[in-house]
Formats: C-alpha cells, sequence, structure tokens
C-alpha cells in the first residue's frame, strides 16, 4: 500500500478588509486541478464567506464544491482548535487521499500562533504539516499608520477581547500576525505611490525573521507557485517564534469570551442597490456595525448582488444568476456590540419603504 505524504495547509492571516478571501478566491479559481478544501474562520450564521467561496467550484458539481468548505462560525480558530477544528481536521485527514491541499481562512482578530501549534498535536501532525502562514496586509493602512482600514472598528471589536488589552494594540495584533508569518502580502499595492510602498516593506520587516519573504499585490493576484509549495513546515518551528500574547505557564485562555459580539441574520424585500447601501450606511454609523455581509436582490436584475461591507465602505458586484427555484430576498449578516436584530432589521425595511 502507498504511504499517504503529509497534506499541506495554508494558513491566510489578516484584519478584516485586506483582502483575505479575495485572495483565497483567486487560489481557488486558478487551482489548476489541485483538489482543495477550505476551512473558513468568520462571524456570521449564514456563513457568507462559505458562500462566496462555495461559487468557486473549478469544474465541480455543487455537490462536490459544498463538500470542500468547512465552516467554523464562532469567528476564532485560537479558541476552536480543541471543539470544532478539530473534529473538521480529523474528517479532513480520513479524506486525504482525495486532496492535494488545505486552506484556512482565519478571522481577522485570530491569532496565527495557537492555530499553527495546534498542527502539533500528533494526531494531525501525523497526517498534514503547515506549508506556510500568509499575512496579508492593507498596505494603504498601514501606509496610513492605522493598521486597519477602519481601525475604530477592528479596535473596537479588539477592545472586547480581554487578552489583546495592551498599550498600542492594535499595533501588537498587527505584529503578531507577521511573526508567525511564512509570507507576507503587501496587499492593495497599487493603491499608494512607491514611496509609501517602500515605508511599507520597511515597517512590515521590523516584524519579520530575515527569512520571510515579502511580495506585493493588487486584490491578491499572485501566481500559485509563489503561494502554495513554500514547504515552511511552520508547526516545527512557530514556538520560536515570540509574539505579544504568549500565553505563559499556568495562563489561563478559558476567559477568552466573544460572547458580546453579536452576530445577526436579517432578511428584507427586493431593493434598489443605491437605497439598501444607503440604509446599511446609515444603521452602520448609528449602531457602530463592524461588518456586513450578504447578498440582495434587486428588482429587474437577473442576478444577485454580493455585498460586504467594513465600517462604511461596501464592496459589491454581481455574483451569479438567480435560480429557478431560489426565492429573491435580501439575506444579510451583521456584525457588532449589543445588535437587536428585529429592531434593525424594522429599521432598514421602513428606509427601504420610504
Amino acid at each position: 500500500m502507498k504511504t499517504l505524504s503529509k497534506l499541506p495547509v495554508t494558513i491566510v492571516t489578516g484584519f478584516l478588509g485586506s483582502g483575505k478571501t479575495t485572495l483565497l478566491r483567486h487560489m481557488l479559481d486558478n487551482a489548476q486541478g489541485r483538489r482543495i478544501a477550505v476551512i473558513v474562520n468568520e462571524f456570521g450564521e449564514l456563513g457568507i464567506d462559505g458562500e462566496i467561496l462555495k461559487q468557486c467550484t473549478i469544474g465541480c458539481s455543487e455537490e462536490e464544491a459544498n463538500g470542500r468548505v468547512y465552516e467554523l462560525a464562532n469567528g476564532c480558530l485560537c479558541c476552536t482548535v480543541q471543539e470544532e477544528f478539530f473534529p473538521v481536521m480529523r474528517e479532513l485527514v480520513a479524506r486525504r487521499a482525495d486532496l492535494d491541499h488545505i486552506l484556512i481562512e482565519t478571522s481577522g482578530l485570530a491569532l496565527p500562533k495557537p492555530l499553527v501549534q495546534a498542527f502539533q498535536w500528533p494526531e494531525i501532525r501525523s497526517a498534514c504539516t503547515v506549508d506556510a502562514v500568509i499575512t496579508v496586509v492593507d498596505s494603504p493602512a498601514v501606509a496610513a499608520g492605522t493598521f486597519a482600514a477602519f481601525p475604530d472598528q477592528v479596535d473596537a471589536q479588539r477592545k472586547l477581547d480581554p487578552n489583546l488589552d495592551h498599550e498600542s494594540p492594535l499595533h501588537e495584533l498587527f505584529a503578531d500576525q507577521l511573526a508567525s508569518a511564512d509570507l507576507v502580502i503587501l496587499n492593495k499595492a497599487d493603491l499608494i505611490d512607491a514611496q509609501a510602498l517602500a515605508a511599507v516593506r520597511a515597517e512590515v520587516a521590523e516584524e519579520l525573521p530575515a527569512a520571510v519573504k515579502v511580495v506585493e499585490a493588487s486584490s491578491g493576484r499572485l501566481p500559485l507557485a509563489v503561494l502554495l509549495g513554500l514547504g515552511a513546515e511552520s508547526e516545527q518551528h512557530i514556538d520560536a517564534r515570540k509574539t505579544h500574547h504568549d500565553h505563559h505557564e499556568g495562563d489561563d485562555h478559558d476567559d477568552h469570551d466573544h460572547d458580546a459580539f453579536d452576530s445577526i441574520s436579517i432578511e428584507l424585500p427586493q431593493a434598489e442597490e443605491a437605497k439598501l447601501l444607503q440604509a446599511l450606511n446609515a444603521a452602520v454609523v448609528q449602531h457602530g456595525i463592524l461588518r456586513v455581509k450578504g447578498f440582495a436582490a434587486v428588482p429587474g436584475k437577473p442576478m444577485r448582488l454580493l455585498i460586504q461591507g467594513v465600517g462604511t465602505r461596501f464592496d459589491k458586484h454581481f455574483d451569479r444568476a438567480w435560480s429557478a427555484d431560489e426565492a429573491r430576498s435580501t439575506r444579510l449578516v451583521l456584525i457588532g456590540q449589543d445588535l437587536d436584530a428585529q429592531s434593525l432589521q424594522a429599521q432598514l425595511r421602513a428606509a427601504l419603504e420610504a
């Protein structure tokens, strides 16, 4: 019997809005026959990131594509490694003869180091290896000194986490995402000038081991030869990577509580694109909503409108045609603190009807 080699795993990390999901879509769209499983770690009952990634079927049937996406819905991989993450990995390990690679997209505030350390567990270590940790950097945000496109929203999310209580928390979390990296992508490089990009590269280099490569990209468009097959075996050296959030012996990680986050589902009727975006923008400002993700039905349009919002910045495009047996409605996930689903749904419906 042929001995199976270890299944390579790529972990993609970076602040929300940096372009992680876009990078994964690019990798899946250009998989060139590779059989790839995806673990999406994101807030949202509707699994919006999972829905986005399921569109990248690489010539597979819908059933096969759905079978390749595993969604961990509680938003923090460093907390789920003993719960959801382990059984998902165990299932993938059982199917590794049918797979060539695993991609994991972490949430915007996930610390990569504990996740990589989970690959030291005997049952996972014997079957998988971390091919690389890829950290996606929002270059314009770093150039502006904010590290994230919407630092107020990210910082508000961070402050709910007692383990990230530091004098310069956002910078330290950014540094920790870099400290675990085997490859750093300076994304959105086309949005700043050469001088600013050089300054970003220099700032990032200060947080990196000398061997870590730094590449520039626009919308994550890089050859797969740059992204996959790095062979870093990160789990073997991750303990030596020092971060601001290393847990010492006796530290208790059980208080890592995300219950203060609300992830609510909203369903709305068909709506004009401009009116919906205006209503969502007002709700974001009024209620401090961190993230908006979902799909909208626009009257007279045969295709579904994909909406992704970070703070008051919204990206949207028509992603696919509505199926004949599919209800044409607007489904959204709103992520924030102290959100009331019934009140927000009523507010948005009223704004659309006005």
